[in-house]
């Protein structure tokens, strides 16, 4: 924990937030200044191209503007903003305020400064700012994070290929798959999520108060504001361009992201809940460190703690994922402030969601698995043989093929090895190279394609 703050109401500030220290770079509070500023300071560089004009920068003022751009900031950035929001009771022109005083400082001419925020909104800034932070949380922590495990899902899936084990349909026996199959399955459901997220692009507007352009074109009505727009957009800030919007950009990209990221902790659920029962049942035993302690009163416990917790940090990640789909795309006529709390809060959504891809990855890391306890539960369970020797069985003609078995295996407290090869030689209408081969079963060998599978899922 390295000395949580023991006063942090949110335990992402207080006990997890170390770990999440990288994450806090693009989705605290602190990053949001630091990404109004970088759009401030690409607006005032746009307005000074030559595809708009309207504006000249001397070389000192356009470097500084560049480095701002480039995210190098000058000491005390955030609190000198935020002491202009003390004054102010608003944010976004605190960033201004700031932005023009620091010109002022360099000697810039009124002209420079009054361009400063030229015919913007707050929410022209602040949805850039918020898709620029989505942007690069996901580029360099969320997709990170999710391809780590899938790194070690992929080594722990080859590795098991061929660890034949019994699997579980409604809780019950059934027929034997392996080890690295299963994982594989995982493993290829993340894959598809991980390059859906990567894919979903990330939409912003910058269009004035209600997205008219009004008053851009009473300001400069020879410039072509639309194609300014997509250009400062999709080739300044490397965003997609949203055409049509309200004063608001309306979130509806961004939800679909939050939606990729709430199916992919979805899946990450159901392989923590797989992972703690196979743990459970001993398939896996976990690595210990002899100066943990599993249990405050049971010594020789070594509980599935990674596991569990990534499960409840997924959940808390949905609870507020699923808020987001609901209330986000939703605004009242052409803007109401609903949206701006909670759009403050997917970071802590993110934060919960990458706590857990670490915490299933540190888990997985401690996890051996015991192949022997898995065989020897299968030398005990030939009634899994019951489903190969009946559907060979149909293959030769033989219509009460199922009936047979169910007859032979169904209910009884113990199948044996000598009851399937009874059920085999009785079947005369099989021939007897075929029952032979037939003989050759066990239920360690009757995985199909399982083992293929698990290899091959990762080179279609």
């Amino acid at each position: 924990m390295n000395d949580p703050r023991l006063d942090a109401i949110s335990p992402l500030d207080g006990r997890y937030a170390v770990e999440l220290k990288d994450l806090a770079g693009y989705v605290s509070e602190g990053a949001l200044t630091k990404y109004r500023i970088m759009v401030e300071a690409s607006w005032l560089l746009q307005l000074a191209s030559p595809k708009v004009g309207i504006l000249k920068l001397a070389d000192p003022e356009k470097k500084f503007l560049d480095d701002l751009v480039a995210g190098d900031f000058p000491a005390l950035t955030v609190a000198e903003v935020k002491n202009f929001e003390r004054k102010t009771n608003h944010d976004v022109k605190a960033v201004e305020y700031w932005l023009q005083e620091k010109l002022n400082e360099m000697g810039a001419s009124a002209s420079v400064r009054s361009h400063v925020h030229f015919a913007c909104t707050s929410e022209d800034i602040n949805n850039t700012a918020y898709a620029l932070m989505l942007r690069d949380a996901r580029r360099h922590i969320v997709s990170p994070a999710l391809q780590g495990l899938q790194v070690e899902l992929q080594k722990m899936s080859r590795a098991a290929a061929g660890a034949a084990m019994i699997s579980r349909t409604h809780g019950q026996s059934a027929s034997p798959t392996t080890m690295g199959k299963e994982l594989a399955v995982f493993n290829y459901r993340l894959g598809r999520q991980v390059a859906r997220l990567n894919r979903q692009p990330i939409l912003a507007k910058f269009n004035g108060a209600v997205g008219n352009y009004n008053a851009h074109t009473s300001a400069c009505p020879g410039v072509d504001w639309r194609a300014v727009s997509k250009d400062f957009i999709e080739n300044r800030l490397g965003l997609t361009w949203n055409p049509l919007t309200t004063q608001i950009e309306s979130h509806d990209a961004m939800v679909e992201l939050f939606d990729i990221v709430n199916l992919t902790n979805s899946i990450l659920v159901d392989f923590s809940r797989d992972m703690w029962g196979y743990i459970s049942l001993g398939y896996f035993v976990q690595k210990t460190v002899a100066s943990e302690v599993g249990s405050s009163t049971m010594p020789h416990k070594v509980n599935p703690i990674y596991f569990e917790n990534a499960e409840g940090n997924l959940g808390v990640s949905n609870s507020l994922l699923a808020h987001f789909s609901q209330k986000l795309p939703i605004s009242r006529w052409q803007r109401d402030l609903s949206d701006s709390t909670v759009l403050r809060t997917w970071g802590s959504a993110f934060g919960h969601a990458v706590l857990a891809y670490k915490n299933l990855l540190r888990g997985l890391e401690r996890l051996t698995l015991n192949s022997q306890l898995m065989r020897e539960e299968l030398d005990d369970a030939w009634e899994l043989l019951a489903e190969p020797v009946q559907t060979v069985m149909r293959r030769y003609g033989v219509v009460e093929a199922y009936d047979r078995l169910k007859a032979a295996t169904r209910g009884s407290a113990v199948v044996t090895k000598e009851m399937i090869h009874a059920a085999i030689d009785g079947c005369q209408e099989i021939p007897d190279s075929e029952r032979k081969r037939m003989k050759e079963w066990t239920p360690a060998n009757y995985i199909g394609l399982a083992a293929q599978l698990a290899v091959e899922a990762f080179n279609p």
